[in-house]
């Protein structure tokens, strides 16, 4: 038996190309399955440990126990108490182990081994495709449809190396027939024993920046950057470049005369429209070049919460800068980062007349100012009861008539307000909606003491009697009547 298990050391070796102390540690372990079926059967949790001299084939086989404190003596089939043995000898942690007759090798120890054996070449294989395709993530890869599951396909990559397309990473309505060639960026190597090991992709966006990096030598070369991409794959995508030399133009570079460069890519993409713009590190800029072919009219960012209003003359602007089924906001936004409004002026301009007049309502209401100098503050630029309480006084000079006495009022009723509206946070009082407060004939102060009953939104309004609010400080039958019928204008709009 030691001359046959020699032998088959050897020849799994050298078919397979595995490292003979692997085969050994197999056989190793096949043996003692084996042994604990055939001797220990009604004992599973036995420890057992077979040893193989790599030389001369002969091996012994062993039992052994865990010296544990008594506390964990859980498995006497496998373990020893501290108590049962010579502490001077043995400490926790120890392992006593006797001899014990070895079964023979015989054919179901072969077969353990066979098992175990096929189990090691598969794990060696997959390690040695994973080396091999490592360092190429990230690279288009060329290869031969083999075969179409319910979820994907196979791809033959040639060298005994098989990719995994899923479905969900082709581009739309394109089906790939079997002997077919399909090129695909590799985008994982799954290491694991579990799963496909070459994971491909059709519709990353490294795709795309690496068929432009093989179409563009100034991009292999280093002289075009690609800083940014944004894909909705087969349909369209987005591209901002970078040039390292002034002398290139980055975006004609990309195109290639006569758009034959990125015609090449589109090609491969199922005509997937890619849009090359120039990146800037100024934002705004950055904004309306991701546009294209959009004509901004004006653009408000705001860097703190990545939003940008932008701004069109025309529907025919605003249409353009949309795009198809949104494509063209949608990707400009995912290129620069940004969340992007788009309105025409008109509807701007309403919208900060309206934002304008809520400011204006909020320091008559909360300052106790006249609505003249309400006004005024609005429109130096006074957006909120924080900003009137603690800028510095000189701000106000813009404002004729305010002497500083006139000012040292003003702000010390801003900081009340500051400071009520924190205690009020503190003791959980509960706001009313944005939409409440913009309600026809809605004062704040009304607005916060239908809060204080639990009346929130227009529907919690809507849905009260002239009698329920009647007694709220600055109303009266008819007025609580008038904002209870707006309220219920929104059930039937």
């Amino acid at each position: 038996m030691s001359r046959e298990i020699l032998t088959v050391v050897e020849t799994v070796s050298n078919e397979k190309g595995l490292n003979p102390e692997d085969i050994f540690e197999a056989i190793e372990q096949a043996l003692v399955v084996s042994t604990k079926k055939k001797v220990y059967t009604e004992q599973p949790e036995v420890a057992i440990r077979v040893a193989i001299d790599r030389k001369t084939g002969d091996y012994d086989t062993y039992r052994y126990w865990t010296v544990v404190a008594d506390e964990d003596h859980e498995m006497p089939a496998c373990q020893l108490a501290i108590s049962d043995l010579d502490e001077n000898e043995w400490k926790i942690g120890d392992i006593k182990e006797e001899q014990i007759e070895s079964i023979e090798f015989g054919r179901i120890a072969a077969t353990q081994a066979k098992q175990v054996i096929i189990q090691k070449i598969r794990e060696a294989e997959r390690a040695l495709v994973a080396d091999a395709f490592e360092a190429r993530v990230g690279e288009l890869i060329t290869g031969e449809v083999k075969k179409q599951s319910r979820d994907g396909y196979i791809i033959d990559l040639g060298d005994n190396a098989e990719g995994y397309l899923a479905k969900d990473q082709t581009l739309p309505r394109e089906m790939l027939r079997p002997k077919s060639r399909v090129t695909s960026i590799l985008y994982q190597v799954n290491r694991d024993g579990r799963g496909s090991q070459l994971l491909l992709s059709r519709t990353n966006k490294d795709m795309l920046v690496a068929l432009m990096t093989k179409e563009v030598p100034e991009i292999s070369e280093g002289i075009i950057e690609i800083r940014d991409v944004a894909r909705l794959p087969g349909l369209r995508a987005k591209i901002s470049v970078k040039t390292n030399d002034h002398r290139i133009d980055p975006v004609g570079a990309c195109i290639g005369m006569r758009g034959t460069r990125i015609q090449a890519v589109q090609q491969e993409l199922d005509g997937e429209r890619i849009d090359v713009v120039v990146w800037s590190d100024d934002p705004a800029q950055y904004i309306i070049s991701a546009l294209e072919p959009a004509d901004v009219s004006s653009l408000v960012l705001d860097e703190d919460t990545k939003t940008a209003d932008i701004i069109f003359a025309t529907n025919d602007q605003l249409a353009r800068a949309i795009g198809s089924q949104g494509q063209n906001v949608r990707l400009a936004s995912d290129l620069t980062g940004y969340k992007l409004n788009m309105m025409l002026e008109s509807e701007y301009q309403e919208r900060q007349q309206s934002q304008l007049e809520a400011v204006i309502e909020l320091f008559y209401e909360r300052l106790e100012v006249d609505r003249d100098l309400a006004q005024a503050l609005a429109e130096i630029g006074f957006e909120s009861i924080e900003e009137v309480a603690y800028v510095p006084a000189e701000t106000f000079y813009d404002i004729d008539g305010l002497d500083d006495d006139a000012i040292a009022m003003i702000q010390e009723r801003a900081k009340e307000a500051v400071i009520a509206d924190e205690l009020a946070k503190q003791q959980n009082v509960k706001e009313p909606s944005a939409e409440l407060l913009a309600l026809e004939g809605m004062t704040t102060a009304v607005a916060y003491k239908l809060a204080e009953r639990d009346i929130i939104t227009l529907d919690d309004l809507a849905e009260q009697a002239v009698f329920d609010i009647e007694d709220i400080e600055g109303l009266d039958a008819d007025s609580a009547g008038q904002l209870i019928m707006n309220a219920r204008k929104s059930w039937f709009e």
